[in-house]
């Protein structure tokens, strides 16, 4: 199998400028390069810039794919528009971690050794950018599930605490599957974590706060957040002033703020429930397998009962049928004769005429005694002694 690397980056909150995209382009001859865009596939040699890097001067989304396993995720936002010690509490100095650059949180997500025969790189950033947008606007999700990775991956003590639960693990939306999907994050460790999650996701703000705490700010403040957003040269200025009113009329729900009662738990609390999930989980499919395997069972020897019965009072005809394949002298033929005369002895034990199926099998097996691969098929079809 040959060797597969993917990498995509994408800006988001300001196209690249020219001198930029010189810059790249200097890096790689190959890549498509766009004012939104890098991507590069590797089929040999490699990458010769630097993600983290890259994440600090020009792009605001990272995905890194590898056919030997490698998943990586990077995301950067600034600090002015998300609560930075709350992303910082889901981060760790393994697979999920989280650094401060030039303005900006980045916060990056991988995946070692994920098992997958072959998977492209097209798409993946796509459906998962707007996580991005969800955590700017306070659900921290996708920040829980990149904790549960490293809890997947042993990288966490037994006796460390979980980060806050954040409301609505029990439904993921469409980004959040992808998310699980390109991590390959356990289902059964999502389910045990959602247990201390509450039913929805951090509300937004509603038209009545918003109304409320606008009429509240001071004129000089209302007059520099129009002429920020009517300048439009930042396309973060709602964002920015989204994370302020949250702020300020406290309704920002904390991570964990929806989560059911009971106290967080240890990484070895969560990974016994983990497992206890997944033995009942498997303790259902197995039992459901046998349920289905006992109909199946069932169906097959009703529809053999009748293919029998369809045979009884036939049984000379059948006989001259054997005969007459055997006498083709063919491999494919004998293997149709056996399979009749299986037919045949099943007819007799169901008639209870037994004894007159081994006399007629002994009687063929003196006139084709000479045919050793047709009486070799014979004993191993246990048709006769």
């Amino acid at each position: 199998m040959s060797e597969y690397q993917y990498y995509e980056f994408r800006a988001v909150d300001r196209l690249l400028t020219q001198a930029q995209i010189d810059e790249l382009r200097a890096v790689s001859s190959r890549a498509r390069i766009t004012p939104e865009s890098f991507v590069n596939e590797y089929n040999w040699g490699d990458f010769k810039g630097s993600p983290d890097k890259w994440m600090e001067k020009y792009f605001d989304a990272f995905l890194y794919l590898a056919n030997w396993g490698t998943r990586w995720l990077m995301f950067r936002v600034p600090v002015r528009v998300i609560d930075v010690a709350a992303v910082e509490a889901y981060c760790s100095d393994e697979g999920f971690s989280s650094r401060t650059a030039g303005g900006n949180i980045i916060f990056s997500c991988r995946a070692e050794e994920v098992e997958d025969d072959w998977l492209e790189g097209e798409g993946w950033l796509g459906s998962l950018i707007p996580l991005r947008s969800d955590v700017m606007h306070g659900d921290y999700r996708c920040l829980y599930l990149g904790w549960l990775l490293a809890v997947q991956a042993g990288e966490l003590e037994d006796d460390e605490l979980e980060p806050p639960v954040p409301p609505g693990l029990g439904a993921l939306n469409t980004q959040l599957e992808s998310l699980v999907d390109f991590l390959d994050i356990d289902n059964d460790l999502i389910a045990a974590a959602a247990e201390k999650s509450g039913k929805g996701p951090a509300r937004a703000l509603s038209s009545v706060e918003i109304s409320t705490w606008i009429a509240k700010l001071p004129l000089a403040d209302k007059d520099a957040v129009l002429t920020k957003l009517l300048e439009a040269e930042d396309s973060q200025a709602v964002a920015e002033l989204r994370h302020r009113a949250l702020s300020e009329i406290r309704i920002q729900r904390k991570p964990g703020g929806d989560a059911k009662e009971g106290g967080r738990r240890t990484v070895g609390q969560l990974i016994a429930r983990w497992e206890a999930i997944r033995e009942e989980r498997e303790k259902r499919e197995a039992e459901r397998r046998a349920l289905e395997k006992a109909e199946l069972e069932r169906i097959q020897a009703e529809e053999r009962r009748r293919h029998l019965e369809s045979l009884a009072g036939r049984e000379n005809a059948v006989w001259a049928e054997v005969e007459t394949l055997i006498a083709a002298k063919h491999a494919a033929r004998y293997d149709q004769a056996v399979s009749l005369l299986k037919d045949l002895r099943d007819v007799a034990n169901m008639k209870g005429t037994r004894e007159e199926f081994s006399r007629r099998m002994t009687a063929m097996c003196s006139e084709h005694a000479r045919k050793t691969s047709l009486i070799e098929r014979f004993r191993t079809a246990k048709l006769v002694e």
